[in-house]
This record gives C-alpha cells, structure tokens and sequence, in this order.
C-alpha cells in the first residue's frame, strides 16, 4: 500500500500562491496516474487536478485552469500543485491520490489511496 503525506499548504492573502507538495513511500508511484482534490467546510470533495504517470498529460477542473498548475518528479516519488492567484474559495482541505488505472481519472472513486490533506487558507 502506497502511503502519501501531503505539505505546503497554510495561510495566505487573496492573489498570493503556495506550492503543495504529495510525497509517496513506494517507488511504483511513479507507474501511477495522480490527482488533486480539495473540500471545503460543509461542502463535497471536488476534483482539482490530476497528472498521468509520465507527467506529460494534466487534467484541471475549470475553477482553477490558468492559476494551478500539477507537476510531478518521478525521481523523487513527488506530485506537485502550484497554486498562483488564490482566491478565498479556494481555502479547503487538499488532499493528493493515486490512482493505478493507467490513465488520468477525474473521479474520487477511481482513486486507489489517498493521503491525509493539507489545510489551506485563503483570507480576503
């Protein structure tokens, strides 16, 4: 079972950014397609982003195209989400998964395991 430990996330003003990162415990994360989700108090998880394996295809939902952008290091077992121009909206708990299906998945239920969130915290 692959473990995954989300970091980066805090507290920032409306317009700054913050890279989160998603670091896994197994190397065969690298094989696996990967993803972004974030919920907000008293609202569903929602999808935000997600990579394939190779890095070279990315998915994002419409709400944050332009300003978040997913990246991963193989070598490193890591996925990132850089997240530029913040809004308050944006304040949830973000949570990475993986997901072994071998192409990008959009769905929570398509993912294999998921990491605990990293809270953040957009102030207006």
């Amino acid at each position: 079972q692959v473990h995954l430990v989300e970091s980066g996330g805090g507290l920032v003003q409306a317009g700054g950014s913050l890279r989160l990162s998603c670091a896994a415990s197994e190397r065969t994360f690298g094989s696996d397609s990967a993803g972004w989700f974030r919920q907000a108090p008293g609202k569903e998880r929602e999808f935000v982003a997600a990579i394939n394996w190779s890095g070279y295809r990315t998915e994002y939902a419409d709400s944050v195209k332009g300003r978040f952008t997913i990246s991963r290091d193989n070598a490193k077992n890591t996925v990132f989400l850089q997240m530029n121009s913040l809004k308050p909206e944006d304040t949830a708990v973000y949570y990475c998964a993986g997901s072994g299906a071998g192409i990008l998945v959009v769905a929570a239920h398509g993912y294999d395991y998921w990491g605990q969130g990293t809270q953040v915290t957009v102030s207006s």
